[in-house]
């Protein structure tokens, strides 16, 4: 039983139920190696190309409630699908938590997106770690004999407002080529501004960027809205850039250099005392001065400890063990 909105486009909906049952076809006619390893996910690769192409995961839905990508991804590939030759890589798309998004929900039990770690603690028996381990079997078999050019766009929109609308956490570890070709990318798709993270937190794209060589990212692209009813103007430059690189198209001129930040510490929810100084209503990317009092939890005070930090992902409501906030300092 699915709790979708009546009027949906049908390439909407159809992304939106995991249904590629119009789309496969078309790509399958035209020389291309489509499979659907499991519910929710397909890959279409080049059918008998001797070159080696580049290998993009997108991902969608992971968060349920977070419907603008999967609306960008719809279109991009009943687009593709109606000219199958201009897809010029080998392609992986991945609806995330699909019983999530069906009900309309954030989530069934938890956050999908902590769940790509090889210790879950109490969140094992969950219907997202479940899930979870069904992806990550479908990505390390996408990933296997892949070539060197690796991506995972993890595509996502923001609960609360933003100073930058658009911005992305991109994983410290991935080698310094693909890293420069993916901020490149993500200029041009109109983020303002990027975080390193140093270590992971249970993320799907650094899962894919430790374990596969993926440059991975998660993009948080504008704010958070009803499928079907989204701004996709918001998505404009993303999605053009999207479908840039699904085609192989050459690279625009012009694209802003997001700004840098480094994660100066995470503010990790320790017991059921933790209170933070200010409401989870917080802008992301919101500005504090050395010394002011960031959370407290117990006898456990966090503070800023450089002349600047900002705050991103303000949640004081997550599960105890659980990363309830993002320091982060600009470094370009």
């Amino acid at each position: 039983m699915s709790d979708l909105p009546a009027a949906l486009p049908p390439a909407v909906r159809a992304l939106a139920e995991a249904d590629f049952s119009a789309i496969a076809p078309r790509f399958m006619a035209a020389g291309f190696t489509v499979a659907e390893p499991a519910d929710g996910i397909i890959t279409i690769r080049a059918g008998d190309s001797a070159a080696v192409r580049p290998a993009v995961l997108i991902s969608v839905g992971v968060h349920g409630d977070e419907t603008g990508p999967i609306e960008v991804v719809a279109y991009l590939l009943d687009a593709l699908s109606h000219q199958p030759s201009a897809l010029a890589v080998d392609l992986m798309l991945c609806v995330g938590n699909i019983g999530a998004i069906r009900a309309g929900k954030r989530f069934i039990d938890a956050d999908l997106n902590r769940m790509f770690r090889e210790q879950r603690g109490t969140l094992e028996g969950t219907a997202e770690a479940a899930r979870a381990d069904v992806m990550i079997a479908a990505t390390a078999a996408f990933f296997k004999d892949a070539g060197p050019v690796r991506w995972h766009l993890d595509l996502h929109t923001a609960i609360r407002p933003s100073v930058y609308p658009t911005f992305a956490i991109v994983p410290e570890l991935i080698a310094d080529a693909p890293r420069a070709r993916l901020i490149d990318w993500l200029g041009l798709a109109g983020i303002g501004a990027i975080i390193m993270n140093p270590a992971s937190v249970g993320t799907y794209s650094y899962y894919s960027a430790e374990h596969h060589a993926a440059a991975g990212t998660t993009i948080e692209l504008g704010r958070i809205g009803m499928l079907g009813q989204n701004d996709l103007a918001q998505f404009k430059d993303a999605s053009q850039a999207l479908d840039d690189l699904l085609r192989g198209a050459p690279k625009r001129a012009g694209a802003q250099r997001p700004h840098i930040f480094n994660t100066a510490r995470q503010i990790i929810k320790l017991s059921d005392q933790f209170k933070m100084a200010f409401g989870k209503e917080t802008h992301n990317f919101t500005a504090m001065k050395q010394g002011e009092e960031i959370a407290r939890d117990g006898d456990t005070i966090y503070t800023v400890q450089h002349p600047e930090e900002l705050v991103v992902f303000p949640n004081p409501d997550v599960r105890v063990g659980l990363r309830a906030g993002l320091m982060v300092v600009r470094v370009g």
